[in-house]
């Protein structure tokens, strides 16, 4: 580990680097990603979009439609390849504002959920935004909905903020998106039909504490040793965010990748912590917990799956994205 750590870092590694988001490339350097321009009945314009959680979930509302039974079996079969199943577990959970796991810990139980392979592409996300998502207030909370003209990228358009005119470069389209706040994600994933994991649900998901007699928690994904080949952290020496499809070693054991590195992740919980007495912290913004460090996170102890920290719930980073959750299907 020392060796390929001294490599990555003295330059070695020849693999091209994806450009920084927080830097904002000359016109003629950003390649724009074509556009998605739906077409067709609402049925049709779903499928374009991908919107697989949402076909399966209005199944009502699609009923009259001579092409919904092709629509379902397509959306199901998307679904199963898109999403892993996590099995019933536990996540125990420190409550004290270092989260070493030294002051107070809460055991939660979680059930069996589906989880998304990978978080969330900039190509993905571009569907949501080509269809008008910004504009649609049917998944955006009545409360937030005042907050929409600040979701905005470089260029003054609606959408992320680190894209351009629209668009994202091309060249990350594989990469996680990032420069989306929480309640972008949020409404995301409303809009493909998903939600985002718990915090429980996600370090369960990370961890692979099954609800078993040998009642074994994992401190990654893969195992219990650190292993930069299997992550995208500082000092795995890539300096920005790699396609999703990268560190296939670092995958859960069902598969889902990237739980560790590369980006944070948002989750669906509050994020609530107490001092080291044990008094809760209370601050004047609401944060949100987010999970897994990303391609910057310094410290390795950070990116573990049990590690938690937090970011206000509004904030669009340049390393932090989602993933989605959905109910395991009966």
């Amino acid at each position: 580990m020392a060796m390929r750590l001294f490599s990555k870092l003295s330059g070695k590694d020849t693999r091209p680097a994806a450009p920084d988001p927080r830097v904002l490339p000359k016109r003629a350097e950003f390649q724009p990603s074509a556009p998605m321009k739906p077409a067709g009945d609402e049925l049709a314009q779903a499928i374009q979009a991908r919107r697989f959680g949402y076909i399966l979930a209005n199944a009502e509302r699609f009923a009259a439609s001579a092409r919904y039974a092709a629509a379902r079996a397509e959306a199901t079969k998307s679904v199963d390849a898109e999403f892993a199943l996590v099995p019933d577990g536990f996540a125990t959970v420190s409550m004290t504002v270092n989260g070493d796991g030294n002051g107070v810990e809460q055991d939660v139980e979680t059930a069996a959920f589906l989880l998304a392979g990978h978080p969330v592409t900039n190509a993905e996300y571009q569907l949501f935004v080509d269809s008008g998502g910004y504009e649609n207030f049917e998944f955006w909370p009545e409360e937030v909905c005042a907050h929409i003209v600040d979701f905005k990228d470089r260029s003054g358009r609606l959408g992320p903020r680190f894209w351009q005119d629209g668009r994202h470069d091309k060249r990350v389209a594989d990469h996680p998106v990032v420069g989306v706040s929480h309640v972008e994600a949020l409404v995301y994933a409303r809009w493909a039909g998903y939600r985002l994991p718990t915090e429980a649900e996600w370090q369960m998901a990370a961890s692979w504490r099954l609800r078993s007699e040998a009642n074994v928690s994992r401190r990654y994904p893969w195992g219990d040793a650190l292993d930069l080949e299997n992550c995208n952290i500082w000092h795995s020496g890539h300096g920005g965010t790699l396609p999703v499809s990268a560190c296939p070693g670092g995958n859960a054991p069902n598969g889902v990748a990237q739980l560790i590195g590369n980006v944070w992740e948002w989750t669906s919980s509050d994020f609530t912590c107490n001092d080291l007495d044990g008094r809760p912290i209370v601050g004047d913004t609401l944060m949100k917990t987010i999970r897994g460090g990303a391609f910057d996170t310094y410290f390795p102890w950070q990116a573990t799956a049990s590690f938690r920290s937090a970011s206000p719930c509004l904030t669009r980073a340049h390393n932090i994205g989602f993933r989605c959750a959905l109910d395991a299907l009966e």
